[in-house]
């Protein structure tokens, strides 16, 4: 294994997890809740009451993101070895996944394993132990 240091950026990766520490701490601190994408999207599904808008914002936030960063930078190659039925049954899978484990990676890996909960601790291993098998598997195996 080597690294392809013309793409090692770790400041830039620093910054980035800084930020998505420091959004997830406010997110609670001032709305009380895990920043958890897809409950919150799930939320919006089916809407609580006037528990709709905050979810918007935060979706909205997500997509406007990438067009604040092209401010500053143009925005990375995008890149899809795949077709579009793969991606389709990748996102139902995920879908499916994030409801058995009772949240997702945001929810579990960032936020959880923040706070030291067990359960998340257990959950994103699971997540990475289950991306791991499937890289080596689609890579090595088929």
């Amino acid at each position: 294994m080597s690294i392809e240091w013309t793409h090692f950026t770790p400041l830039s990766a620093l910054a980035g997890g800084l930020l998505i520490g420091l959004a997830s701490a406010l997110f609670a601190l001032f709305n009380g809740r895990v920043a958890g994408v897809s409950g919150i999207v799930a939320g919006m599904l089916r809407p609580n009451g006037g528990d709709i808008l905050w979810r918007i914002a935060f979706v909205a936030g997500m997509a406007a993101a990438p067009l604040l960063y092209l401010v500053f930078s143009p925005l990375p190659e995008i890149r899809i070895d795949t077709g579009p039925a793969v991606l389709l049954l990748a996102g139902l899978l995920v879908g499916i996944g994030t409801q058995y484990g009772s949240g997702c990676t945001s929810g579990h890996g960032v936020c959880g394993l923040s706070r030291l909960s067990p359960r998340s601790l257990l959950a994103t291993m699971m997540f990475m132990a289950a991306g791991f098998a499937t890289v080596y598997v689609v890579r090595h195996m088929l």
